[in-house]
């Protein structure tokens, strides 16, 4: 029970991987809940995964692993194929290949089908498929798959197989419910209670050893992976700003004429007025109330007195007041001297009582005094126009299947090509230059694109800032020179010695504990003198829980020994390592404390579904045969990390 969890943990990518339900070609059409997928019979060379007579090629593995990549970009920027495959994500891919399989086939054979009507229904739904009118275009998904080098058939087969993988993993998934007995050897591991002791034996360098050429040799051979320089891309693009057509943009005396036109009576002379009005729903009551003002009562005095609430329109505009009331309403009111009482008028809100408290006039301005105002106006509209048609038009140009050169010249803008940077911006042969927040961002497109994309339209800036972005070529991620380096792997390799060293130590001690010996006389016989000395620990694991905190390596291996064993973990930063010991083990008895099993009963609830979803699975691979064809899978995964050579 929960060896599924346990694995899980061991990769950074096994939560997204393994437990989310997500299918790496709908994800990079932003589709929630799709596992597994396959392409649709068009991908050629070795079978690498098959079950029940259908397989999965490696020319369909290699695509999927970098959708996957892509998707993870699209959470961790920065990621490349390099930190995907050393945090175990070719190994989720794989498994998530093969369990979609696994379970599209199991629903086959059982009867179930996903319909096309279904299918297609699905993907008219995916917004990166629709148009500005919500609905779907035809051209929008052409363009969305050509750029993912995806057929309609993958992502058919892709949809389809999430749809099987929902009918038979969600009434499991769903399930929480777990018994007491269930629950209770766990509560018990909670209230158990171990006490120990950990030591550090320190790894001392020796800052005088020297290695031979042919140690040092193989010891930069057996750690290239620690000098690795990440995957590299040169990017080819060309930034656009509003102020490259800022001397493009004339602003005429046309333009003027015809914005200060458009402004209406923003610039015209304007009357406004404060105007004190009571709606009455009954005409007679209207009428009283109105007789009331005109002999001298406040409108608010009058409206208090039938119960109704006045209210006043300060520096309120004829047009204004018309759509808040009727225009016959503001028309007397606009057309009555300051002082009088105009109603009741009708409308249909009631009957309206106004009068008219003040009226302000102010002189308007003529287009003279607003000349430069409107300049700067039409001159910001022309320019965002002017930036917006072009960006129309390399988008056009995209589409039609320009290349970045013939894009380029159509514009008249200036190409510019990156030196070999990471997907973060950075130069690994100029490590202290700060990277330059818009290259950054060409940097992420570009990691985005494969050979043979066409160039993308990336925004830059709020004030309308975009580039065109090609990719230009990639640099495989590979190892530094020795002779480059050499100082820095001398430095490694002596504390690597330490670390070895210390590793004896330590081994000797664990010997000497395991025989009987108290941890202090083993360290003692071992000549053991330094370090912080040995730490005591008495802890059950529900003290644990409670600190939510992550537990250090050294506590959590105490609870995996029996007493009076002792066992040894490395201490970080090659610092040496832990001696740990189990001196007394206190079990737990979760009937003497009720509450324990039912928060175990909840915790368990929460996680249970996806153990049985698990179980599932693996019963239905289990009865399809799904086979995998290892030397295959490892030579693919050599080939990802650019060491497909090495690894023939």
């Amino acid at each position: 029970m929960l060896n599924f969890f346990r694995r899980v943990v061991k990769s950074k990518f096994g939560v997204i991987f393994t437990l989310a339900a997500l299918a790496i070609i709908a994800i990079s059409f932003g589709v929630a809940d799709i596992n597994g997928m396959r392409q649709g019979g068009t991908a050629s060379g070795a079978t690498l995964i098959e079950v029940a007579g259908d397989g999965v090629s490696e020319i369909d593995l290699r695509q999927r692993t970098r959708l996957a990549l892509d998707a993870v970009r699209a959470e961790q920027q920065g990621i490349d194929m390099a930190g995907f495959l050393n945090a175990g994500g070719f190994e989720s891919v794989v498994a998530r290949v093969e369990n979609g399989l696994v379970l599209e086939q199991f629903a086959q054979k059982s009867g179930m089908l996903a319909s096309k009507a279904l299918v297609d229904g699905q993907i008219a739904s995916i917004p990166a498929f629709q148009g500005f009118d919500g609905k779907f275009s035809q051209t929008n998904f052409e363009r969305a798959l050509s750029q993912r080098q995806i057929t309609p058939e993958q992502l058919r087969t892709d949809i389809a197989r999430e749809t099987y993988a929902q009918w038979l993993l969600t009434p499991t998934i769903g399930a929480g419910q777990v018994g007491d007995q269930l629950a209770l050897p766990y509560a018990n591991l909670l209230l158990e209670r171990r006490k120990g002791q950990i030591a550090l034996i320190p790894a001392a360098v020796n800052a005088s050893a020297n290695p031979t050429d042919q140690q040092l040799s193989g010891f930069y051979s057996d750690n290239r992976a620690r000098y690795m320089i990440p995957e590299r891309r040169v990017v080819r693009y060309a930034i656009v700003t509003p102020d490259a057509y800022a001397a493009r943009v004339q602003v005429t005396d046309a333009d003027l004429q015809a914005a200060y036109k458009a402004a209406g009576d923003k610039y015209a002379p304007s009357a406004t007025r404060t105007l004190e009005q009571v709606i009455v729903l009954d005409q007679a009551l209207a009428t009283k109330i109105a007789a009331q003002v005109k002999g001298g009562t406040a409108v608010a005095a009058a409206a208090r007195a039938a119960g109704l609430e006045a209210t006043t329109a300060s520096n309120a505009k004829q047009s204004a007041f018309a759509t808040q009331t009727s225009a016959d309403v503001a028309k007397a009111a606009f057309a009555a001297p300051e002082g009088s009482v105009v109603g009741p008028v009708r409308s249909p809100l009631g009957f309206h009582i106004i009068k008219v408290a003040g009226i302000s006039q102010s002189a308007g301005r003529p287009l003279a005094a607003v000349r430069d105002e409107l300049t700067a106006e039409v001159r910001k509209r022309k320019e965002a126009e002017a930036i917006a048609d072009a960006q129309q038009k390399l988008d056009g140009g995209i589409a039609d299947g320009a290349t970045f050169d013939e894009l380029i010249a159509d514009q008249k803008l200036s190409a510019q090509t990156t030196p070999a940077l990471t997907a973060q911006g950075l130069n690994p042969d100029a490590p202290t230059q700060a990277p330059d927040p818009r290259i950054a961002t060409v940097m992420q497109a570009g990691f985005a694109a494969q050979d043979g994309d066409a160039p993308q339209i990336v925004p830059i800036g709020q004030d309308g800032t975009f580039a065109i972005v090609a990719l230009g070529r990639t640099v495989p991620a590979a190892a530094r020179p020795l002779q480059s380096i050499r100082d820095t792997v001398v430095q490694d390799w002596r504390r690597q010695q330490a670390k070895l060293a210390a590793r004896r130590i330590a081994d000797a001690v664990v010997a000497n504990v395991g025989r009987g010996t108290a941890l202090q006389q083993a360290l003692g016989a071992a000549g053991v003198t330094g370090g912080p000395g040995i730490q005591t620990i008495d802890v059950s694991r529900a003290e644990l829980a409670a600190r939510r905190v992550q537990l250090p390596p050294p506590v959590a291996l105490m609870f995996n020994l029996k007493q009076g064993g002792a066992k040894l973990i490395e201490a970080p930063n090659s610092g040496g390592w832990f001696v740990v010991t189990v001196t007394g083990i206190t079990p737990g008895d979760a009937r003497k404390a009720p509450g324990a099993i039912q928060s175990t009963r909840q915790g368990l609830g929460s996680v249970i579904g996806r153990e049985y979803a698990e179980q599932f699975t693996n019963a239905a691979r289990k009865q399809l045969g799904a086979t995998r064809n290892a030397a295959g899978l490892a030579k693919l995964k050599a080939d990802l990390a650019g060491q497909g050579a090495a690894a023939e």
